[in-house]
């Protein structure tokens, strides 16, 4: 019962239906085979061609953690990939009597450009959303529209093909037969994770998101924060451009990245991260960015026109949001809360049912000590002891915590009594 409540759980399942239907209509789909030192199959394309996305996802998931939006991600992209192709682009040498490519600017040099050229971006953003005050979309959105003209600016409006061999490492290589752009995804996932779970920066972010208020008053510098998080996002779509460029071999600054943040804020909340900020999930952005390359490549083996996708894609994630939507279950079960409660008892209601993201969407927006004392006390039953202790140290009165304590048994035993657990 449990482990259907957890956010990922339903991501999880459609992941698992659509790869067994896969399996179903194709026999070969989960084949593998070992070939020029690596392995092929319909997996590891999937896996590839999602980790562009699954790289967006995860700095998208910080943005909408602190309640933001970064909507000019694929426009980011697109300059990154710009930066690295004009760079390095490649000239026609004679060696030895040979023709070779050269590059025009040295590989490391011309790769940070392209990453610092896109943590500016994300820069520009957070300065516009925490300094100037600009909400979040609005900001965004003016880089989503300047950023393709910066870069067809930057190439000229032609498609900028690139012939140094070794950048087709990044987006085309293998390491220890597997994509080197999931090695890249994978030592992203690692750090964020270890941040999250080990560092302060997670409480902060998950707290700044949560309760902006209660976060500013508890020393948190909130500003600097939400700048911060822009300017990561920015540099996961700086990785993302030069995953696409190089796997392309070219740089298309009107089309590279289009619509790919859509995508990653589907994946997010695919995911089960809130949109209204505050607890985020690292692995469910992960789920959501496969369960939407892999609806994608399905609905291409199948033969379905591409213009077909959109409305797909659509459905599916209709259906996905459905379930995950705790008020949805509910009234398919009746089993909504009874009315008048106050919201940390509310929460304490949803907690006692097993949602727990429920229950700390009740109290996210709630200042005082007993809705403080709820986060905390659900935080302790996670094992989420670092959230806890923040929580507690909100809370500030004990005598909150004897009382909701009460009041929890009293709910627990009244649910156990009517047979509803």
């Amino acid at each position: 019962m449990r482990l259907t409540k957890s956010p990922q759980f339903w991501p999880a399942l459609v992941l698992l239906l659509l790869l067994v239907a896969n399996g179903v209509l194709n026999p070969q789909f989960f084949a593998l085979t070992w070939r020029d030192g690596h392995l092929y199959g319909a997996l590891i394309d999937i896996l590839n061609r999602a980790a562009p996305l699954m790289t967006v996802a995860l700095g998208m998931t910080v943005v909408i953690a602190t309640r933001g939006i970064d909507i000019s991600v694929g426009a980011v992209v697109a300059i990154a990939a710009a930066v690295a192709a004009s760079l390095i682009g490649g000239k026609l040498v004679i060696v030895d009597g040979q023709q070779v490519h050269a590059p025009s600017v040295a590989m490391p040099l011309a790769l940070l450009a392209a990453l610092a050229a896109a943590a500016l971006c994300g820069l520009f953003n957070g300065l516009l959303v925490a300094s100037v005050g600009i909400q979040p979309i609005i900001a965004t959105l003016i880089l989503m529209v300047a950023g393709r003209g910066i870069a067809q600016l930057i190439t000229g409006g032609q498609i900028i093909t690139i012939y140094h061999p070794p950048y087709f490492f990044i987006g085309a290589g293998h390491l220890l037969g597997l994509p080197f752009a999931l090695w890249l995804v994978a030592a992203l996932l690692a750090l964020m994770a270890w941040l999250k779970h080990r560092t302060a920066l997670g409480l902060f972010i998950q707290a700044s998101g949560g309760n902006p208020a209660a976060a500013r008053l508890s020393g948190i510098n909130a500003r600097g924060l939400l700048i911060a998080v822009y300017a990561f996002c920015g540099l996961t779509a700086g990785i993302a451009g030069l995953m696409i460029s190089s796997n392309v071999k070219s740089a298309d600054g009107n089309n590279a990245g289009q619509l790919l943040e859509l995508d990653a804020i589907l994946a997010v909340t695919l995911g089960g991260t809130s949109l209204l900020g505050g607890r985020f999930s690292l692995r469910g952005s992960v789920l959501g960015a496969l369960i939407i390359q892999t609806l994608t490549s399905t609905i291409y083996s199948l033969g379905v026109p591409p213009e077909v996708n959109l409305v797909f894609k659509a459905a599916l994630i209709f259906v996905v949001m459905l379930l995950q939507s705790a008020d949805f279950r509910a009234s398919l079960t009746d089993t909504a809360p009874a009315s008048g409660l106050e919201p940390p008892l509310m929460a304490l209601w949803w907690a006692a049912k097993g949602d727990w993201d429920q229950a700390h969407k009740i109290v996210q927006d709630e200042s005082d000590a007993k809705a403080a004392w709820v986060h905390a006390y659900l935080h302790r039953v996670e094992g989420d002891l670092g959230n806890a202790g923040y929580w507690y140290r909100q809370a500030g009165q004990p005598v909150a915590k004897d009382s909701l304590e009460a009041e929890w048994e009293r709910i627990v035993s009244a649910l156990l009594g009517s047979g509803k657990t």
